[in-house]
């Protein structure tokens, strides 16, 4: 009898522990989806008075204490007095982009440039601080269609490019106005990639068979399990050559000075080489630009920061992951001569 009363609370424990969890997980769901229905926030910082107070601090340290005190009075009253008066400086408008092979980042950008179009006038700037060394055709493209809205609106578009601006990234930055370049850089790879393994002998080999219908003679040309056939192979071949001439086509209507047929075979250029090829039009940092800027420019960054729902943050970290994983892959097959 105590066994049977003891075998119960084990039992009534266990349930609770089983519903508790249920709940807890229901209450995260839920969660979850009200964060996405909150879209995201966008956010807006002036980063002259960031550039400034680096200086100011240098000032300072190079200051006695009385000075110092004098140097603060004297910074406070400026800025008090800036804020009583209307600007006269033109604006700037600062995005960053980093991309990953989804693009995945166009999905604020798109929000980030709607915002800036709003208010922006054909006297201010944008200015897209760009890094990525290119992924899907697709994904590229429309990345590349938003920053054409700010073109289309008449308003000047300068792309710095710190560390890539490849493929993909190259097809975003040739839209600008003007591509600034730091010297080792890595511009350019206009080209079209594309890869896939064949299991079918294996498959065969263990007697395995693979079936695939189709309606429409090429709605599949090369397959990963099924027989791969020499027409599948020319209609692959095809459809790679057709958005290569695309791509080509796109660069060389935004890049008129540009030897098209000698610079797009797929070869990266290190920055002070992309410069001889006219791939880019000048050798500057985005730190040596925008300093250089703030003297005439009010600048503000433009960020909009998308809320994630509970799946999407647990699904991250493995996205980030693979995507890092590939990347690195990618950049040892492609640049494994090159090292510092």
């Amino acid at each position: 009898m105590d066994f049977l009363l003891e075998y119960g609370l084990f039992l009534a424990k266990v349930v609770t522990v089983a519903l508790s969890l249920v709940i807890v997980m229901g209450l995260l769901i839920n969660l979850g989806g009200r964060i996405r229905k909150q879209e995201g926030v966008l956010e807006v910082e002036k980063i002259n008075d960031t550039i400034e107070q680096l200086g100011n601090a240098v000032q300072a340290a190079m200051l006695g204490s009385a000075e110092r005190k004098k140097l603060t009075k004297q910074k406070k009253k400026e800025a008090k007095e800036r804020l009583k008066q209307v600007s006269e400086k033109t604006r700037l408008f600062l995005l960053a982009f980093k991309g990953d092979l989804r693009a995945s980042a166009v999905a604020s950008l798109r929000e980030e440039i709607t915002a800036v179009l709003s208010q922006a006038k054909p006297e201010d700037e944008v200015v897209v601080l760009l890094e990525s060394a290119g992924g899907m055709v697709h994904s590229y493209g429309l990345a590349a269609s938003q920053l054409d809205r700010i073109k289309k609106r008449g308003i000047p578009l300068t792309v710095c490019v710190d560390k890539v601006a490849a493929s993909g990234g190259y097809m975003m930055a040739c839209v600008a106005d003007k591509i600034l370049a730091a010297p080792f850089s890595m511009i350019g790879s206009i080209g079209v990639v594309a890869q896939l393994p064949n299991f079918n002998r294996l498959l065969k080999k263990h007697d395995v068979d693979v079936e695939l219908h189709t309606a429409g003679e090429f709605k599949r040309t090369l397959t990963m399990f099924g027989e791969n056939t020499d027409e599948g192979r020319e209609k692959f071949i095809e459809d790679i050559q057709e958005i290569h001439d695309l791509f080509k086509d796109f660069v060389g209507s935004h890049r008129k000075n540009l030897d098209i047929d000698k610079i797009a075979t797929g070869q990266v250029w290190l920055g002070t080489r992309a410069l001889e090829e006219s791939l880019v039009d000048e050798l500057m940092t985005s730190d040596e630009y925008l300093v250089e800027r703030s003297n005439q420019a009010d600048i503000y960054q433009v960020s909009y920061l998308h809320h994630k729902s509970l799946p999407e943050k647990l699904g991250l970290a493995t996205e980030n992951r693979v995507d890092s994983l590939l990347l690195r892959w990618w950049d040892r097959l492609c640049n494994s001569r090159y090292s510092v």
